[in-house]
């Protein structure tokens, strides 16, 4: 899989930080891609526009695409054979094929966001303007009469809840676990 880009760039870093871009340290574009990974490992999802290719098993019928927000299905193949658009339907990131709905089938499709949500944006500069703030990852610092005690949100490239809590919108809302064989239900 490449890689994706980071979900916000350094102008919109040194914006958030009220500083210009030449202020901001060497490794800040770094830190963006660090903080992009983690709040897309928080939301489950990838925020950038794509295309993906997926092989799936249905389940009840239905397909469900992986990424999300699904923009439109590009193709479908069922036992290596294109189906035509009109032997499908989507809906939302749910997929049936109309004339084979319990058969496996490769598809490619197109899903993301068209540009990074406000409040995702807004997570990623706040983590990355943390780990920029406080590199060293100190808890308290003093100099002369002044010191400087960092809450524990600040220490590392972690979430705050409230982070996390902004964040789980994205993420599906339930998952669908399969019984094995002899299994209890």
């Amino acid at each position: 899989m490449a890689e994706l880009p980071a979900l916000a760039t350094v102008a919109q870093l040194a914006g958030w930080m009220q500083r210009e871009p030449e202020e901001l340290p060497a490794g800040a574009a770094l830190v963006l891609d660090v903080a992009s990974a983690v709040v897309r490992r928080e939301a489950r999802t990838d925020f950038t526009r794509r295309q993906t290719t997926a092989a799936l098993a249905p389940r009840d019928g239905w397909l469900t695409l992986p990424s999300r927000p699904v923009v439109r299905v590009d193709s479908v193949h069922v036992a290596g054979a294109l189906v035509d658009p009109s032997g499908y339907e989507l809906d939302g990131d749910r997929l049936r094929i109309l004339r084979h709905p319990n058969s496996r089938a490769v598809v490619t499709y197109t899903a993301g966001y068209a540009s990074v949500p406000g409040d995702v944006l807004g997570v990623v500069l706040t983590l990355a303007a943390r780990v920029l703030t406080n590199p060293n990852d100190l808890r308290q610092e003093s100099a002369g009469s002044v010191s400087v005690t960092y809450a524990a949100e600040t220490i590392g490239a972690g979430l705050a809840v409230i982070e996390r809590d902004q964040l789980a919108r994205y993420r599906r809302r339930a998952a669908v676990v399969g019984l094995g064989k002899g299994a209890a239900r």
